[in-house]
């Protein structure tokens, strides 16, 4: 089973074409949930595996105690602060010092995505929250004759299982509607390169899609507790 490499050190136009899409033309992501959910729970501090440029704490009270951790010194460079350089598997923190630990739209990017399930309960205070995002394998139908990322190490129809294997108590919530409107074939075109889609191929792919196009989006949200 294969992991999605990286490429945010390389290629930040992609990453940028991904937040575009989302901003344009998606209706909602995880971090408001997540962070409703933290805030409502006084789950302090936070780490934030794989945090990116910060997306989390924009959506956390200003004075709320953030921590970010990513393996890209290119993403780092445009996080808030305090953030460190770390991998995901091997973070350089004592036990249970986090009351919330999250690893948002990240853990498919490892080849071993369960051992850093694991670091998260072991830097988790007993009574706190794990929460992870991902995809479905059969997320965006319309497109899939086109392109599909297909199984990766860490998606939905998994995720639940191998977070289950590691904490007390898990709860998913799902997605599967039309959440991504893309108006035009310049959108299909976005959309495909924030999927990883090679930019010229995806040019060629979108001048061959009836526009406008509603795009299934199904996914799921794991909130996993560490009992006491």
């Amino acid at each position: 089973m294969r992991h999605i490499e990286p490429d945010y050190d390389h290629d930040q136009d992609r990453w940028r074409t991904v937040v575009s899409v989302g901003e344009r033309f998606g209706s909602g992501d995880v971090f408001q949930p997540t962070a409703d959910r933290i805030v409502a729970e006084k789950l302090r501090p936070v780490l934030d595996i794989g945090c990116g440029d910060g997306r989390l704490p924009r959506h956390l009270p200003d004075d709320w105690p953030w921590v970010g951790a990513d393996r890209s010194p290119t993403m780092l460079a445009q996080a808030p602060k305090p953030a460190v350089l770390a991998d995901a598997r091997t973070l350089p923190f004592p036990d249970e010092s986090f009351g919330a630990v999250t690893a948002l739209w990240m853990l498919y990017h490892l080849p071993d995505p369960e051992t850093a399930v694991a670091e998260a309960r072991r830097l988790l205070r007993p009574g706190g929250l794990f929460v992870a995002s991902t995809n479905s394998r059969d997320d965006s139908p319309e497109l899939r004759h086109l392109y599909s990322i297909g199984q990766v190490s860490f998606d939905a129809e998994i995720a639940p299982e191998m977070i289950g294997r590691h904490f007390d108590s898990v709860a998913v919530h799902k997605w599967d509607a039309p959440l991504v409107h893309l108006p035009d074939r310049d959108a299909v075109r976005d959309y495909l390169v924030g999927r990883f889609m090679p930019r010229e191929k995806a040019e060629q792919a979108a001048s061959t899609v009836q526009t406008p196009l509603d795009v299934t989006k199904r996914g799921v949200l794991v909130f996993a507790r560490r009992l006491p």
